[in-house]
């Protein structure tokens, strides 16, 4: 929330709408006068029927300022736009007459029928124009000057008013309410009766950036009350000041940092602080309440034992200098929570987190901004020499209620304090003590150990040491100079004759501490892992799930257990907390109020006995249903790579079921395979998929089927774990096989709810579709049923903590089957590692003779929206997965550039209106019904109903944001989801984006429940989690021993995907 700025322009846009008459599959490309509401798109019973379905209705033309946007954006003279399947008769089309072909697809029908000539939302051609000056940027409003201190013992930032939505047109369709959408306003410079919608200009840097202003509160829904893990903050009006802390020489640890400051309060206090207790961030930075008696001043501070308390008693000395930074108060965090100055005063509120962090942070470990000890809560064990600890998680942030303290419980994984030889037992498992690793074991112990600290229990001092690497030699080969002088002796004879130990382990390799040019060399059995050690690495599936069985709590369970963390803090008994900064928290949770938004009418075929249905508490079943558009699978075969189900009966079996349910719910699928059922060797995966291709093929030309192929190769996966992402590669980057992976374990039970989750992700993956939104087919969703609407989901996917030699993935998705809005065409791209903004969305290459050529992931899926569905898209709509509020400037600022440029490469003036909108998971905000047992507030797991919507009190003050959840609970606690809208040009209101977002989530292929991330974001999701399947275990042994990477390192690319295999949802 740093300084933010804006800009302005203009535009105007129309509006249309239709009713779809039939589920028939979409072959066909639109003819090229067509209107969007009478079928738009094409001549195969796609009709969109009448005016009266949809409401469509004229609208005013669209035009772009001309000094819109203010970047570099490539252009061309004419459309870079594919041609359509079939454009017109003839087989050749210029690029000038096929932009004229699509400007005539973009006529519109009034009520009347009478043809409405527009210009595209785009827009495609906009007209000559007289220059018009740039606008400048408006500058961040300058707060009003600061009256007379009159501010109460315990100020409380006023609530920003409700603003009043626009009114709500009357309900033509009472069982689905529709947020009312906004009518363009009027403009007093436009000419005749146009209307005129503002267009945001995107702005050129960070400092000008701000988000869009909330356009007031939604009121769809049925309103109740629930109470969320904030809690209320009052601060008493003072002055703090800041003084900048330079500790010599330099520490990096925190924990010993607070130590040498705790020693200087404790000796200085009284003397030279003038009785101020300070609270200190471990770092750089102290904060007052009042300031020291000093401006400058430099501190000598002794401290008697080691950073860790280990080894024997010595002195050491540093000193400390404390040089006054600032002076502030809370006079803008009050203007700012009040609505009344743009900027988020980060000062004040790092200041008082500070000091509410202060005392746990002295007793407790802290990671990030949670706490854990053992002292919170029970310690439990987890599997591979791992345990779990207790803690919490600890936030003050500004909301509408003014500061909150967001607070949850945690739990988190750290190393059990034990000999390292147990936990190599553990973690490794090797089969034989007696005899020397091999290099996969040694290569797991050190992923498994490096940067861990050890303390030796041979000692009299429990001396302290960072493990750097494992010696490649065993113990009992490997040979050093004691003290760098006399003769070299061994491991083994240098602890029997030193310490008369007897080594059991002289066949396991040697800990490895210091560098490579002077190693300390450390055997296994007497080094212990030092206690409170966080794992930082991915915990495996058995990990996992002893850890959810383990913390998995009931919303009413939780609840309590936070009230009692807080109870436990104790905040008002903080002399630091109460006295010097004049904190004050509440120890209730905060009652909020929400609303339950209505679920969405399904569309399933007509043929099924329910074609249409009403989602029951966020879920609904494929009984009597048949899926809306039933893929073909014509040509289709199973290699079987399990030992265990080996026998081909079994696996015809196990066939003969899938296909069934497949037909049964509306494929056509044929009952013959076109190559017999086989099984395989698990340990010659590529050998068996190149050969069921190579067949495939050979069989495909003998039946006289050229240049078809293979649509669907079922995969029983080997009983061993670990073949899913090699499978995964060779097909879809290798051979272009479409394929669907099934455990042995699972097809097994010949369920028929497995085969029938099994036939959803099928359907998708040979180009189906499994439900549609009915008011999508009615035309009924504002702001993306009128114009054509493409819809993006992006999301980035970083290595585990460990493995920086691996890149991060950029996944993008985006719908190409408007107005249905399900299909999602997907696009991945390896970056640098840990790069958060996507680099990819757009870039330009040079080629000798071709010149500049423009290409990345944006553009491709424009391209791909106009083949599949015969339209530009008029209208973004972006859902960005994975960013943090400290990112929301450079992502919005990059990300939203490379959107325009993509757009301006393909046409002159090609400027569709954004939305772009964050998505958030990884937050700490819950959600509690009031009466957990009222089913009128909760559903059976006892959390809050699918549907619960949040925009008020502990929301931002100023900001368009919203908490949605959007399913229903399964186990433990439900995380609502959090939408954040960075950038806005067509003009959403609360009720509108919410809607369209609950929707959505209703829309998952995968199974028959409503989600509970909108499901561009979530497919983006599973394309970068597929894509790191792709590399996956080509990283070395060797990777980078600092925390640092070189930013010029040429990033690996991943294997290109298939084109056939592209085009349907491969990653489902």
């Amino acid at each position: 929330m740093s300084g933010r700025g804006g800009g302005g322009g203009g535009g105007r846009r129309r509006r249309g709408g239709g009713r779809r008459s039939d589920s028939r599959p979409d072959h066909s490309s639109p003819a090229p006068d067509q209107s969007v509401n009478r079928g738009g798109r094409g001549g195969r019973g796609r009709g969109y029927g009448s005016p009266d379905a949809g409401g469509s209705r004229p609208a005013p033309e669209f035009r772009a300022p001309a000094n819109f946007p203010p970047l570099s954006s490539p252009a061309s003279s004419a459309s870079s736009f594919p041609p359509l399947a079939s454009p017109s008769p003839s087989a050749s089309t210029s690029a000038a007459s096929l932009s004229r072909e699509f400007d005539k697809s973009l006529t519109l029908q009034s009520p009347s029928s009478a043809p409405v000539r527009r210009q595209p939302s785009d827009p495609v051609r906009p007209q000559p124009q007289t220059p018009v000056p740039r606008q400048t940027q408006p500058q961040p409003q300058t707060p009003a000057p600061r009256p007379a201190q009159t501010h109460p013992t315990t100020p409380v930032p006023s609530q920003p008013q409700p603003q009043t939505p626009a009114p709500r047109p009357a309900q033509t369709h009472p069982t689905t309410p529709v947020p009312s959408q906004p009518q363009p306003q009027a403009s007093a410079s436009s000419s005749s009766s146009e209307q005129v919608t503002e267009i945001e200009v995107p702005p050129s840097t960070s400092k000008a950036i701000t988000f869009p202003r909330r356009p007031g509160f939604g009121t769809l829904g049925k309103k109740c009350t629930v109470r969320a893990n904030h809690f209320q903050v009052q601060v008493e009006d003072r002055d703090y000041y800041h003084y900048d802390v330079t500790i010599t020489p330099e520490v990096i640890s925190k924990t010993l940092n607070r130590s040498i400051m705790s020693q200087l309060v404790e000796l200085y206090k009284v003397s030279h602080l003038g009785q101020r207790n300070p609270a200190y961030d471990g770092s750089k930075s102290l904060y007052t309440a009042g300031p020291l008696p000093f401006n400058s001043k430099e501190f000598v501070v002794k401290l008697v034992k080691g950073e860790d308390g280990a080894g024997p008693r010595r002195e050491r000395e540093f000193k400390v200098a404390i040089k006054l930074a600032a002076q502030c108060d809370l006079y803008q965090l009050q203007q700012f929570l009040r609505g009344r100055q743009q900027n988020a005063p980060q000062e004040i509120i790092q200041i008082l987190d500070v000091a509410l962090r202060a005392s746990p942070s002295a007793n407790y470990t802290v990671v990030g901004r949670s706490f854990f000890s053992t002292r919170l809560g029970p310690k439990g064990v987890l599997p591979e020499g791992l345990e779990y600890w207790r803690g919490y998680y600890q936030s003050l942030r500004p909301t509408q209620m003014g500061l909150s303290l967001n607070i949850d419980v945690s739990a988190r994984s750290f190393y059990e304090s034990i000999l390292v030889t147990e936990f190599v037992a553990k973690h490794v498992k090797p089969q034989d003590v007696s005899k020397p690793m091999s290099d996969k074991e040694r290569i797991m112990v050190k992923k498994a150990l490096k940067g861990v600290k050890v303390q030796l229990t041979h000692r009299e001092f429990a001396k302290r040491y960072k493990i750097a690497d494992v010696s490649r030699q065993p113990t009992n080969q490997l040979m050093f100079t004691p003290d760098n002088e006399g003769p070299t002796i061994s491991v083994v004879q240098y602890f029997r004759q030193k310490y008369n130990i007897v080594l059991k382990y002289a066949n396991w390799p040697s800990l490895q501490a210091g560098s490579d040019t002077r190693p300390i060399y450390l055997p296994m059995e007497v080094c212990k892992i030092v206690e409170g050690q966080r794992y930082t690495k991915k915990l495996n599936e058995s990990q996992v799930s002893v850890m959810l069985r383990a913390t998995c709590q009931r919303p009413n369970v939780r609840e309590e257990n936070i009230v009692a963390m807080v109870k436990r803090n104790n905040f008002s008994q903080d002399k630091l907390v109460r006295e010097d900064f004049g904190i004050r928290i509440k120890e209730e949770p905060t009652l909020v109020d929400a609303r339950v938004l209505p679920p969405p009418r399904l569309k399933y075929h007509d043929s099924g006995r329910e074609a249409n249905v009403n989602p029951q508490v966020g879920q609904w079943n494929m009984i009597d249903k048949k899926m809306v558009n039933g893929g073909t699978v014509q040509f289709w075969t199973c290699l079987n790579f399990s030992y265990k189900l080996r026998n081909i009966e079994t696996a015809t079996t196990i066939c003969n079921e899938l296909v069934n349910m497949c037909v049964s719910k509306g494929m056509q699928f044929s009952p013959n395979s076109l190559l017999p059922i086989q099984s395989a060797n698990p340990s010659q995966i590529e050998e068996a998929l190149t050969g069921v291709h190579n067949k495939s093929m050979a069989r495909l030309a003998s039946m006289g089927q050229n240049g078809k192929q293979l649509q669907l190769l079922i995969i029983i996966l080997p009983d061993q774990s670990g073949s899913y992402g090699k499978i995964k590669r060779i097909c879809e980057t290798e051979l272009g096989i479409v394929s669907q992976c099934c455990k042995p374990s699972n097809v097994a039970k010949l369920s028929k709810q497995y085969f029938e989750n099994v036939a959803l992700k099928i359907n998708v993956k040979v180009g189906g579709r499994n439900n549609v939104l009915s008011d999508a087919i009615q035309r009924r969703i504002p702001l993306v049923s009128d114009f054509p609407t493409i819809i993006f989901g992006a999301d980035v996917t970083h290595p585990q903590p460990g493995e920086d030699s691996s890149p991060s993935i950029a996944a993008v998705v985006a719908s190409v089957d408007w107005p249905e809005i399900t299909k999602y065409r997907g696009l991945v791209s390896a970056q640098h590692h840990r790069e958060e903004i996507i680099q990819d969305l757009y870039k330009t290459t040079v080629d000798p003779q071709r010149g500049v050529i423009h290409g990345g992931m944006i553009r491709e899926l424009l391209i791909a929206f106009r083949r599949s569905t015969g339209y530009k898209p008029h209208r973004i709509i972006f859902y960005r997965d994975g960013v943090s509020e400290g990112q929301f400037n450079q992502v919005l600022l990059y990300e939203m550039d490379a959107i325009r440029k993509a757009c301006a490469s393909l046409e002159e003036g090609y400027l569709p209106p954004v939305t772009f909108v964050v998505v958030q998971k990884r937050h700490h905000t819950r959600f509690f019904p009031t009466d957990p047992r009222s089913r009128d507030l909760a559903d059976r797991s006892g959390n809050v109903l699918p549907g619960t919507v949040v925009d008020t009190k502990i929301c931002h003050p100023t900001e368009f944001d919203f908490y949605l959840n959007s399913h229903a609970g399964i186990q433990g606690t439900s995380r609502p989801t959090h939408y954040h809208v960075l950038f806005d040009e067509n003009k959403f209101t609360a009720d509108i984006l919410q809607m369209l977002t609950n929707s959505l989530c209703y829309t998952y292929a995968r199974c028959t429940r409503s989600v509970s991330i909108v499901p561009p974001a979530y497919y983006a999701h599973l394309a970068a989690f597929r894509a790191r399947y792709y590399i996956e275990g080509d990283t070395s042994d060797v990777g980078s021993s600092s925390g640092t990477r070189d930013r010029n390192v040429e990033v690996r690319l991943l294997p290109a995907v298939k084109e056939n295999v592209k085009d349907v949802m491969f990653y489902c």
